[in-house]
């Protein structure tokens, strides 16, 4: 005996927010079906197959937009069907709401909202305070296979992103990067690896390879939050309202009200792998900063799952090692091209595929450097140089044979490398293939190939005195970001031949 929620069927609305309403009933009744279910299995209640399914949203095409040319989303390719699952409507509710807002006004016809074929997995449906581990006997956990529907790795690949997606005659063309089935395993990744909830990320994201950043955000993110806006004193961060750390530990700004959810909080008892802490803003462009750690595979982890999110634009801060002889330490890097000796992409995103620079982060970011510096022209170049960046999967590069038939040194040279790092290509190239905008702004902490490496004693003086400054230049590109119009940020540069709509 087959036990399902009501099935909405197809339903056309030429209105977005009328759209999203049915969106988030579907999502709704059929969370609250899985869970109601659970607790019944749980009590003891034998239960044939217990199923609920994404809402779906589709559009029907049979003319060629006419689209603004200068937009990045917002239209599908060509005529025909499109379609993707959606969840957390509670999550992406604003979000949705501009992709229907966008269909509907370059397209001109209606969408059509229903449930889907897809299946939500039980452990998607489950809220974030939902532990159902010490109350299911390990004979009856075995039954729950057999009765709820699990995760599927097969309908939560990269296909669509990676533009090896193949749709069969009569399917329809994907609306969005990703299905719902892989939106929910990122998130529930999400808050595995960070220790903070999805509801807390921000539409701006700074990425680090060192603690330090993290302990400084912290000091700036508490500091923060014991004072109040000053109409005197403008200051980027003004609208920020509550800074949140792993174990979802939410401070409030003074001033500003507490919530349910606050409450709910509690400092773990170690941090998690790649810990996350978020300034957020009502509208969600705040900022979030992650300690990704060290190594490509950790700054691909971290990207696969926060581009589920569909921020406005990522940014890499952290130390490389200077390639030049003319650098010195504290010097900072702005990355226009890298060498991509990382690998993990290597399967996803061939090497002969470049990764252009953003026109709007490069700009964001200089002109972020000459604010907090207060060096403008020539002098500027004194501390910032623009160029290329290598990432390798090698921690120790350094080490391996550098002789003249090849090695390294020689090509770094060749490709006019002027900083080394472990992430940024990595993070740069997975900005390029979810499209999401990204710019790489870094910090000469050593010269290994001039001799010139930190000391005991000089390598903590030398993180004090530039940490701070390198944190405000990353916060005041994100100001500089912010205030600009969105749809010039996410570039045309990321759009493929049959782009997807959503962005």
């Amino acid at each position: 005996m087959h036990s399902n929620p009501p099935f909405f069927a197809p339903q056309h609305f030429d209105d977005a927010e009328a759209a999203l309403a049915q969106v988030q009933k579907i999502y709704a009744t059929g969370v609250a079906h899985l869970r109601d279910a659970l607790q019944r299995f749980i009590a003891g209640e034998d239960l044939g197959k217990v199923r609920a399914c994404y809402p779906v949203v589709r559009l029907h095409t049979h003319t060629v937009v006419k689209a603004d040319s200068r937009l990045a989303y917002g239209f599908v390719a060509g005529p025909g069907g499109y379609e993707t699952t959606l969840t957390r409507p509670d999550l992406f509710s604003d979000y949705d709401l501009v992709q229907f807002q966008l269909l509907l006004q370059n397209h001109g016809v209606v969408l059509e909202v229903g449930t889907s074929k897809q299946p939500i997995p039980l452990h998607f449906a489950l809220g974030d305070h939902d532990h159902i581990e010490g109350g299911v006997p390990p004979e009856r956990r075995q039954l729950m296979r057999d009765v709820f529907d699990l995760p599927d790795l097969a309908a939560m690949d990269d296909g669509i992103a990676n533009g090896t997606h193949k749709v069969a005659p009569g399917e329809p063309l994907p609306l969005a990067l990703f299905t719902a089935p892989r939106v929910d395993y990122s998130l529930h990744r999400l808050r595995h690896y960070t220790g903070t909830r999805a509801e807390y990320f921000q539409n701006f994201v700074l990425f680090t390879n060192y603690p330090f950043y993290i302990d400084e955000f912290i000091r700036m993110g508490h500091a923060l939050m014991r004072t109040r806006p000053d109409p005197a004193q403008p200051h980027e961060l003004d609208d920020c309202i509550a800074f949140v750390e792993p174990g979802n530990v939410v401070t409030r700004r003074i001033g500003c009200e507490v919530e349910p959810d606050d409450l709910a909080g509690a400092t773990p008892p170690r941090l998690p792998q790649m810990p996350a802490y978020h300034l957020l803003r009502r509208d969600h462009s705040g900022i979030t900063m992650i300690n990704i750690g060290v190594g490509p595979a950790n700054a691909k982890t971290m990207t696969d799952h926060v581009a589920v999110l569909r921020p406005h634009a990522w940014l890499m801060l952290g130390h490389c090692a200077g390639l030049r002889n003319t650098q010195q330490m504290g010097d900072y890097v702005l990355a226009h091209g890298y060498v991509r000796e990382d690998h993990v992409l290597d399967e996803d995103l061939p090497l002969w595929v470049p990764i252009p620079p953003l026109a709007e982060v490069q700009m964001a970011l200089e002109q972020a450097v000459a604010d907090v510096t207060q060096l403008s022209g020539f002098d500027l170049k004194r501390v910032l140089r623009t160029g290329t960046v290598a990432s390798t999967d090698n921690r120790n590069w350094e080490l391996l044979p550098n002789d003249r038939q090849g090695g390294p040194q020689r090509r770094f040279s060749q490709s006019r490398a002027i900083a080394l790092d472990m992430e940024s290509a990595t993070i740069a190239a997975n900005g390029f293939r979810f499209r999401v905008p990204y710019g790489t702004l870094l910090c000469v902490s050593d010269k290994p190939l001039h001799g010139e490496i930190k000391l005991p004693g000089m390598a903590n003086q030398f993180y004090r005195e530039r940490v701070d400054q390198h944190l405000r230049i990353g916060l005041r590109a994100v100001e500089l970001l912010r205030s600009g119009p969105l749809a010039q940020l996410h570039s045309r540069k990321l759009r493929s031949f049959a782009e997807v709509a959503f962005q």
